[in-house]
C-alpha cells in the first residue's frame, strides 16, 4: 500500500484504534494517562510550528500558482529528493510497528481531498486521528490519497546549507508529487498547518476561500459567525459557546455553497485553562484527548494549567464531537451558511485600535489585506515578545 512512497517495510497499523494509540503510546514510554483519562505527552525540542523551515519544492506544475517569498520558500527537486530518500530510508529501517491514519481534510464532498499521514510514534497518529475527518470503514476499502504527509520528526540534515535550508530541521512540500516530509520536529501540529497549506493551494485554484478563522451557527442553523485571527487571539475560546453550535475553531472554507470546517478535531490552547470560564473546553479533556506540554505532578498526575514553564504554547487535541455543543456531537456536516457576521480578532500589542470597532464592507476588506494583528509569545519558535 506505500510502494508509491518507495516504503517496502509492511510493519505499519492502519488506522488504529484511539485504545490501540494511547495503549502503544503508554507502553513505549511516549507519555503518560492523566488528566480525567487523557494522554499527557511532550513534543520535544519544539513546542510550536517552525515555519522558517517550511519550504515548498519549485517545479513547472506548481510554480505558478505559488506566492514565493519569505513565507513559501522555494527549494530545488534535486534536494527535496536528498532529503526524502533519508527520510524513507529510515522508515524502512525501523524494526517496529508504525502507523498510517487515512481521512479527510474539508467536511464538504464538493472539497474535500483524501490525506494520508505517516508517523512513527503512536500519539502523533492519535493526533491527527482526532484533526481530520475520521472515515467509515467502508471509506477504507478503496481509498487513494490526495496528499501524503510523512513524518520523520528524528531525521535531521547536518549539511543543511548545502541542500538550501535554514537549519537541520525541514518541513518541505512537493505539489507534483503530492507528498510532504517532516523532519527534526516532533511537534504534531505542523501535520495539521501542511494541510492547512494544502487546502490553501487547492481551494483558491476552485474559486473557494480558504480560511484561517473559527466559526459557530445559531441554534436554527440559520446564521453562521466567523472569527478571524492568528494563534492565541481567541478563535477557540470565542467560537466554543454554549449558545451556539460549533462548526470548527481553526480551518474553513468558503464556496458558493457556504461555509464548511476542513478538520475533525480541536487545537485548543491549554495556558492559563479555566474550568469556569471555558467549560466546553475543559470538560472535552478525557479519554481519547491529547494534552501536549503541560506541566503535570509526577505522582498524582494533576496538571497545573498556568505553569508555562514548558511551553506559552501548551495545546489540547480532540475530536470536535467532544464538544457537547457542536455540529459534529449532533451528527451533522460541520458546515453552515453563509456567514452574516465577520469578526477580526485583531490581537493589538500596541493600542492602535479602538477595544471594539465596526467596520462598513471597504474598512473590512481593507483591515482583511493589510491583516494588523501581532504574534504573541509562545505560538511560533523564536517569538518570545510581541
Amino acid at each position: 500500500m506505500l510502494s508509491y512512497l518507495n516504503i517496502k517495510n509492511a510493519n505499519y497499523i492502519r488506522n488504529a484504534s484511539v485504545d490501540m494509540l494511547i495503549d502503544n503510546a503508554v507502553e513505549s514510554n511516549e507519555g503518560v494517562i492523566g488528566h480525567n483519562g487523557a494522554l499527557m505527552v511532550d513534543t520535544g525540542e519544539f513546542s510550536g510550528r517552525i515555519p522558517k523551515d517550511k519550504f515548498i519544492v519549485e517545479e513547472d506544475f506548481s510554480s505558478n500558482n505559488v506566492w514565493w517569498g519569505d513565507i513559501n520558500q522555494p527549494i530545488s527537486d534535486e534536494n527535496f529528493n536528498h532529503l526524502y530518500s533519508k527520510v524513507i530510508e529510515t522508515y524502512n529501517n525501523i524494526d517496529k510497528d508504525f502507523y498510517v491514519f487515512d481521512g479527510f481534510a474539508g467536511d464538504d464532498k464538493k472539497n474535500s481531498i483524501n490525506v494520508r499521514m505517516v508517523t512513527k510514534k503512536a500519539w502523533q497518529s492519535l493526533f491527527v486521528n482526532n484533526m481530520f475527518i475520521r472515515p467509515e470503514q467502508s471509506d477504507l476499502e478503496d481509498f487513494t490519497p490526495d496528499f501524503t504527509i510523512i513524518n520523520a520528526f528524528d531525521v535531521k540534515e547536518k549539511d543543511w546549507k548545502e541542500f538550501g535550508l535554514n537549519s537541520e530541521n525541514f518541513i518541505v512540500f512537493n505539489l507534483k508529487r503530492k507528498i510532504a516530509i517532516i523532519g527534526g520536529t516532533e511537534y504534531a501540529g505542523e501535520m495539521k498547518k501542511g494541510i492547512f497549506s494544502i487546502m490553501h493551494y487547492y481551494l483558491p485554484l476552485k474559486n473557494v476561500l480558504s480560511m484561517h478563522c473559527s466559526a459557530n451557527v445559531s441554534k436554527d442553523l440559520t446564521e453562521s459567525a466567523l472569527f478571524f485571527g492568528l494563534s492565541g487571539t481567541g478563535k477557540t475560546t470565542l467560537s466554543t459557546n454554549a449558545n451556539r453550535p460549533l462548526i470548527g475553531d481553526d480551518e474553513h472554507g468558503w464556496s458558493d455553497d457556504g461555509i464548511f470546517n476542513f478538520e475533525g478535531g480541536c487545537y485548543a490552547k491549554a495556558i492559563n485553562l479555566d474550568k469556569e470560564k471555558e467549560p466546553e473546553i475543559y470538560n472535552a479533556i478525557r479519554h481519547g484527548s491529547l494534552l501536549e506540554n503541560v506541566v503535570y505532578d509526577l505522582e498524582t498526575k494533576e496538571v497545573d494549567f498556568d505553569d508555562n514553564s514548558k511551553s506559552e504554547n501548551s495545546r489540547i487535541c480532540y475530536p470536535i464531537n467532544f464538544i457537547e455543543n457542536s455540529l459534529g456531537s449532533k451528527g451533522l456536516p460541520s458546515a453552515g451558511p453563509h456567514p452574516n457576521a465577520v469578526i477580526f480578532l485583531t490581537c493589538d500589542a500596541y493600542g492602535i485600535m479602538p477595544p471594539v470597532a465596526r467596520l462598513d464592507a471597504h474598512q473590512a476588506m481593507y483591515h482583511f489585506i493589510s491583516g494588523y494583528t501581532a504574534k504573541m509569545a509562545g505560538t511560533e519558535t523564536g517569538v518570545v515578545t510581541p
